[in-house]
C-alpha cells in the first residue's frame, strides 16, 4: 500500500472541508431556504475556509486552492514540482466534497427539482445544477432567463473574478509576511475566511464568487456526472473556463505580484 505524503493528504482534506462546508450551505440555502440573505452563505463560507485552514495548515500549508498554489510557485518560492501534484489532491478533495453533498441532499435535491419542474439535465436545470458549480449570474435556484443573463456579462464576469481572487491572494501573501503581527497570533485562518466572506457578500450576487477553481471544477464535473449532462458546461459557454478557471489563476498572479511589489518590498518605518 503506497502511503500518500502528509502535504497530499492536507490538500485533500481542507479542500474537501472547504466544499463540504461552503458548497453545503450552498445546497441548504437553495433546497431548504435554511439560509436567508447573501451574508448568511457568505459566513458560513468564511467559518468554512478557516476550519479547514486551521486542520490542515501543519499538514500543507493549507493552499486548498489552485491559484493560489500557483500565485505562490510564482512569487513565493514554492516548488514548482509540487504544483501539479497540490492541484491533484485539491480537485479530488473537492470533487469527493460533492459527492458527499449529493448524499446527504439527494432526498431534498429531488423534492426540490420537482416542486420547481426542473428536469435535472435539461435548459434550465442550473437552477438545481448551482449547488454544484457556479455561473453567472447567480441563478438564485432559478433557470437563468435572457433577462437576467443581461445583468452580468462574460467580460464583466471575468474581470470580478480577477479582482476578486487578487485580493484573497494579497491577504493570503500577506499573512505569510514575516511584517505581519498576526502570522504567529493563530488568526491568520480568522483573517483569510473574513476576507472569503466580505468578498462573497460583494460579488457572491453577481458571479457566486468563486475565487477557486478546485472548489468549481471538481463539483462542477460531479454535477455532470450525476445527471446533468452538458449543462453545467453550456450555460455560460466558455465561462466556466475563463471566468472560473483562468480568471481565479490570473488574479492570484496578480494578488502575489501586488503583495511582492509594494507590500513586501516597502520599507520598513522609522
Amino acid at each position: 500500500m503506497i502511503a500518500l505524503p502528509r502535504w497530499f493528504i492536507g490538500e485533500f482534506v481542507g479542500t474537501f472541508l472547504l466544499v463540504f462546508f461552503g458548497c453545503g450551505c450552498v445546497c441548504a440555502a437553495v433546497l431548504t431556504g435554511a439560509q436567508v440573505g447573501v451574508f448568511q452563505v457568505a459566513i458560513v463560507w468564511g467559518l468554512g475556509i478557516a476550519i479547514a485552514i486551521f486542520l490542515t495548515g501543519d499538514m500543507s500549508g493549507a493552499h486548498l486552492n489552485p491559484a493560489v498554489t500557483i500565485g505562490l510557485a510564482v512569487w513565493s518560492g514554492f516548488p514548482k514540482s509540487r504544483v501539479a501534484p497540490y492541484l491533484m489532491a485539491q480537485m479530488l478533495g473537492a470533487f469527493v466534497g460533492a459527492a458527499v453533498l449529493f448524499l446527504v441532499f439527494s432526498d431534498a435535491l429531488t423534492v426540490f427539482e420537482n416542486t420547481n419542474q426542473v428536469v435535472r439535465g435539461q435548459p434550465g436545470s442550473e437552477a438545481s445544477a448551482m449547488i454544484f458549480g457556479e455561473y453567472f449570474p447567480n441563478p438564485g435556484g432559478k433557470p437563468l432567463t435572457s433577462e437576467a443573463r443581461l445583468k452580468m456579462s462574460s467580460a464583466a464576469a471575468f474581470g470580478a473574478e480577477v479582482i476578486g481572487t487578487a485580493v484573497l491572494m494579497l491577504v493570503v501573501c500577506w499573512a505569510g509576511n514575516e511584517r505581519n503581527p498576526l502570522r504567529r497570533s493563530g488568526l491568520v485562518p480568522v483573517m483569510i475566511g473574513l476576507t472569503v466572506t466580505l468578498l462573497i457578500s460583494l460579488l457572491g450576487p453577481l458571479t457566486m464568487a468563486c475565487f477557486n477553481p478546485a472548489r468549481d471544477f471538481g463539483p462542477r464535473v460531479f454535477s455532470a456526472l450525476a445527471g446533468w449532462g452538458q449543462v453545467p458546461f453550456t450555460v455560460n459557454g466558455y465561462g466556466w473556463f475563463t471566468v472560473y478557471i483562468l480568471a481565479p489563476i490570473l488574479g492570484a498572479v496578480l494578488g502575489g505580484g501586488l503583495h511582492r511589489r509594494v507590500f513586501q518590498s516597502a520599507p520598513e518605518r522609522d
